[in-house]
């Protein structure tokens, strides 16, 4: 099976997506490096070497310094799929930042997106 090729794509090429995004409707960058954090683990230097190094998603999630357990809670549907209901994990993966991103974007609270941590 042919991987997806989001998986090659480097994460510094989408994060100004992830950004521009929730800057539209009125969030900030600091916002998603909160998201990015809780999620993966990187925050600070870490966040800003893999997006110098223009690191894959695969090696994004690959080696991120600790995936957060409670990613599991995070349902719902992100550009028509059911982030709970995707079978391939480094898909789901992208699939629970995509949702968050998504969360910020429509306004939720920070407390609710990231789980009440």
């Amino acid at each position: 099976m042919q991987k997806h090729r989001i998986y090659s794509m480097s994460f510094a090429s989408v994060y100004p997506l992830y950004v521009a995004k929730a800057e539209r409707k009125g969030r900030t960058k600091a916002e998603v490096d909160a998201i990015i954090a809780w999620l993966t683990g990187y925050e600070g230097q870490s966040l800003q070497g893999v997006l110098n190094a223009k690191t894959d998603f695969e090696t994004f999630f690959a080696e991120a310094p600790a995936l957060n357990g409670a990613r599991a809670a995070v349902k719902g549907l992100v550009c028509g799929v059911r982030v709970e209901e995707v079978e391939e994990p480094l898909m789901r993966e992208i699939r629970i930042l995509d949702k968050l991103i998504d969360e910020l974007a429509k306004g939720k609270a920070m407390e609710k997106i990231l789980r009440g941590a």
